[in-house]
C-alpha cells in the first residue's frame, strides 16, 4: 500500500532559505509530499525567483494591496485554498496573521522561530539572546495559535553560544540548524507521526521519543530521536 501524499503551501517573504531546505528535502529523501504552491507577500521575494527556476507554482499575494490585514488574510486564504493543502508551512513569512485565519486552518498551519520558545517571542531573538547571557540559544517548528509564537512545540534545535557571539554569527549559525531542523519535521508530517492532542495544547510525534536536534561547537549535530 503506498503512503499518503500529503499536500504543502509554503509561505515566505524573502530569500526562503527554508523553503529551499524542506524543497530540497521532498526531493532527496522522495518524501510522499507535494510542494503545491510557494506564496509571498513580497513581490522582490527571492524565494519566489528560486521557486519558479524549480518548476514550482509561485505566487504573489501582496499585502501593501489590501487596506487592512483581515482583508489581506482573506485574500491570501482564498490563494491558498486553491491548493486544498494538508499543511502550511511559514518559511521566514513575516506577517502577524488574524485570529479567523489562524483558526481557520487549526492544526495544519507550522511556523519555524529562530529561538527556543517559550523565550524570546517576536522579533530580535539573536540580541535578545545575547543581551540575557544565556548559554543556548535555537529554534523551533510549531503549530501557529493566536497567540503570537505559543503555540505547541513539535521539535526544537538547540546550539551553545560561543564566548564573541553576535547577533550576526548567531543568526547564521543558527540558520543552518533550521534548515536541520525544519526539515526533519517534514519527513515526521510526511510519515503521519505529528499530531495534536485532544485538547489541541500539546504536538505529539508517534514513534519518537526526543524532538531536539543538538549542534556542538565543532558544527557536528547531534539527533535526539527514537
Amino acid at each position: 500500500m503506498s503512503p499518503v501524499r500529503r499536500r504543502l503551501v509554503i509561505l515566505i517573504s524573502g530569500r526562503g532559505s527554508n523553503m529551499q531546505a524542506i524543497v530540497d528535502t521532498v526531493r532527496a529523501q522522495s518524501l510522499p509530499l507535494e510542494v503545491c504552491a510557494v506564496i509571498s507577500n513580497k513581490a522582490d521575494a527571492a524565494g519566489l525567483a528560486w521557486a519558479r527556476e524549480q518548476g514550482l507554482d509561485a505566487r504573489l499575494v501582496a499585502h501593501r494591496d489590501y487596506a487592512t490585514r483581515a482583508e489581506f488574510d482573506q485574500a491570501l486564504a482564498r490563494q491558498i485554498d486553491g491548493y486544498q493543502p494538508d499543511y502550511i508551512l511559514m518559511a521566514g513569512f513575516m506577517r502577524v496573521l488574524t485570529t479567523e485565519f489562524v483558526e481557520r486552518y487549526s492544526g495544519r498551519l507550522l511556523n519555524i522561530h529562530p529561538s527556543l520558545l517559550p523565550a524570546f517571542p517576536g522579533l530580535h531573538t539573536h540580541q535578545q539572546a545575547l543581551a540575557m547571557g544565556v548559554q543556548w540559544h535555537g529554534c523551533t517548528v510549531h503549530f501557529v495559535t493566536p497567540v503570537l509564537d505559543h503555540g505547541p512545540i513539535v521539535a526544537q534545535g538547540a546550539m551553545p553560544v560561543l564566548a564573541g557571539d553576535t547577533p550576526d554569527t548567531l543568526a547564521a549559525r543558527l540558520l543552518e540548524l533550521e534548515h536541520e531542523v525544519y526539515s526533519l519535521v517534514v519527513r515526521w508530517l510526511a510519515e503521519g507521526r505529528v499530531e495534536l492532542d485532544a485538547a489541541g495544547q500539546r504536538a505529539i510525534v508517534r514513534g519518537v521519543s526526543h524532538r531536539c536536534v543538538l549542534r556542538m561547537p565543532q558544527g557536528q549535530a547531534q539527533e535526539a530521536m527514537a
